[in-house]
Formats: structure tokens, C-alpha cells, sequence
């Protein structure tokens, strides 16, 4: 591929995305987040998104900027941009998409995109997805755009390898969960809230979303050293899961930051409960090479049709209940 025609700046910025995800490891969701967030940048779209095929569905593994609320959204292949690129595995550019009948017109009303290119991930011979970049613009892009997607494809294309090496399977569990703790990520955690409020609004179900901070992380990464962070939010997540049942969901949504969905739930003491019971094992005693550790937790949460029956809302409700208890601990621990 000729590279002549991308400015230097570009460049750079493509070889210090390299080295970040070399710092990632084998953390694919990490690494697809990465990408996302930095070709939106190179480019100067308005967003980016990976999109995994699974099951005959295109899935938002990871996405950026305008795309970012859609993350776990599922849309079908046909009559779509993407469904094209997967059919004839190029690159194909969109700059005017009420003009283009190979899009799924309404899908990008819904986003708010008007130009976007879409880039197949091609991995041991197989098309596993596409990478893409949106702008509100129409005419945004340029053929130098597709040779930056190019590049930043082959970062993710490079990991997909090593997993797909172990089948298929190995793929879809590495593209959906967490590397340092085993469990889902902010991908799945999305996929599984909307599968969830779309079968609590057809059976007229309740459930709830926890949010959940841990406190003090920074001070153990001060005074004990990163492997003993990491040990923490392992242990906080290991604790979680074993307090949840197996009809939940527990998933690490980036630093020490956990979402649970509770699946089934009556009315709002089952959940207060629960999230005294999250506490009480968060804050048993833990040890980490011989240093006594204090692991602490700052817990909000929303509950389906009582405080919203939006994904966007719930999540907003929940967080705000989370960052209240925690702005209560600080003052607290100030008043001390």
C-alpha cells in the first residue's frame, strides 16, 4: 500500500496508537476500544465503531463518539453498507448516504451519520466484521481516510489472529471480556441490557442496574504498586459474582468501574438489600502479599420502569445514585 499521500502528523499518530496497543496485551476489547477512539481522532469523524459478526448479525463491539450509545446494538447484514464490505471484503466510502441505496438509510438517520466509511476486519482468510468511521457530514472523507482505517485495521486484525487461532469461540469470549478479571465487558454488559429491557418491556418485567465504583484505588496503586491494584479489582470482581446470581450480570466497564444487571427483581428493597450484601463482602478482609488491604465500594442503582425505561436513562439514574453514596464517604471521611 502506498502511505506517501498521509501526512506525517497522521502517521505518527498511527505508531503511537501501535505502541498503546502492544501495551494492551492479548486484551482484544481493550485494544478495539483503543482503536475506535483514536481513528475517530485521525480522521476527524464524529465517531467509530468495530462491528462483529455473530450469528448472522453485525454486534457494536466497541465504538466511539457518536456511535458510543449503540454500543451492543445488533443489526442485520443485509441491505447495509457493512453486509456489502463483508460480501466483497474492500473498503467502501459513503459520502452521501440520503443519495447512497447501498445503506441502511433509516439505521443512519437513527445514529445521525451522513458519510462513513466501512473497512472489512479480515482475519485467517475470513471477514469477522468491519471497522468504521461516521461523520454528520456529508463529503467528509477522502481516499487518505481509508488508507489510515488501512493501518488501524491491521492493529485489530493482528490480535483477532491470535485468538481465532483457538477457534472461533476463543474470538467472540476475548472480543467480549474482560483480560485482567474473566468477566463480561462494557460490550457484552450493553448487549445483555438491551436484550434485557427488550424482554422486560414484552413481559412486562422489572429489573435493575447496580453501578459500581471501587474507592480507593489510587491509594493502593500509591502505596502497594500496580499488581496489587490489579489484585484488588480481581478480588472486588470475584466477590461480586459470587454474591449475584447466575441470571446476572456482572461486568468490569473500564478501571474500577463494574455494572451489574440484576435480572429479576419485585420492588426496590430486594435491590437495597443486595447492595448491602455487595458491600459487606467487598469490604471483608483482604490481603495481598502479606499487606492487609482495604477494598471499598461506593453502590448506586435504577430500577426498570421506576426510574426509566431507556437505556440512556437508567444508566444515567444509576450513576448519579452511585456518585451521591460516594460523595457522602468523601465527606465523611473529610469530616475525620
Amino acid at each position: 500500500m502506498n502511505q506517501n499521500s498521509i501526512s506525517n502528523d497522521k502517521l505518527l499518530e498511527i505508531i503511537k496508537v501501535q505502541t498503546e496497543v502492544a501495551q494492551q496485551g492479548m486484551d482484544l476489547g481493550n485494544i478495539m476500544d483503543l482503536v475506535t477512539q483514536r481513528t475517530k481522532l485521525i480522521t476527524n469523524a464524529d465517531g467509530a465503531s468495530v462491528e462483529l459478526i455473530e450469528n448472522e448479525e453485525l454486534v457494536y463491539r466497541a465504538a466511539s463518539g457518536m456511535a458510543e450509545r449503540f454500543l451492543g446494538l445488533r443489526l442485520n447484514m443485509e441491505n447495509s453498507l457493512s453486509g456489502e464490505c463483508i460480501n466483497i471484503r474492500i473498503p467502501l466510502i459513503s459520502n452521501d448516504i440520503e443519495s447512497d441505496d447501498r445503506v441502511n438509510k433509516e439505521a443512519c438517520r437513527q445514529i445521525g451519520l451522513n458519510s462513513m466509511i466501512v473497512m472489512p476486519l479480515i482475519c485467517m482468510n475470513e471477514v469477522v466484521g468491519v471497522l468504521k468511521v461516521l461523520s454528520s457530514k456529508a463529503g467528509h472523507f477522502n481516499d487518505d481516510d481509508i488508507k489510515v482505517l488501512e493501518l488501524m485495521s491491521g492493529l485489530i486484525a493482528a490480535e483477532m489472529f491470535n485468538a481465532m487461532k483457538n477457534g472461533e469461540s476463543e474470538l467472540f469470549y476475548k472480543a467480549t471480556h474482560d483480560s485482567l478479571t474473566g468477566i463480561s465487558n462494557r460490550s457484552l454488559f450493553y448487549d445483555n441490557l438491551r436484550k434485557r429491557l427488550s424482554h422486560a418491556s414484552r413481559k412486562e418485567e422489572e429489573f435493575g442496574i447496580i453501578s459500581l465504583d471501587m474507592d480507593g484505588l489510587k491509594e493502593i496503586n500509591d502505596n502497594y504498586g500496580h499488581r496489587a491494584g490489579d489484585a484488588a479489582i480481581k478480588e472486588v470482581a470475584l466477590r461480586i459474582n459470587n454474591t449475584l446470581h447466575e441470571t446476572d450480570t456482572v461486568s468490569r466497564l473500564g478501571g474500577d468501574e463494574f455494572g451489574i444487571i440484576i435480572a429479576k427483581i419485585e420492588h426496590s428493597d430486594e435491590i437495597k438489600t443486595l447492595i448491602k450484601q455487595l458491600d459487606f463482602e467487598i469490604t471483608k478482609s483482604f490481603e495481598f502479599e502479606g499487606q492487609e488491604i482495604n477494598l471499598r465500594a461506593s453502590i448506586g442503582y435504577a430500577l426498570f420502569k421506576e426510574d426509566g425505561i431507556e437505556i440512556d436513562v437508567l444508566i444515567e439514574k444509576a450513576d448519579k445514585s452511585m456518585y451521591k453514596v460516594k460523595r457522602v464517604r468523601k465527606g465523611h471521611e473529610n469530616v475525620r
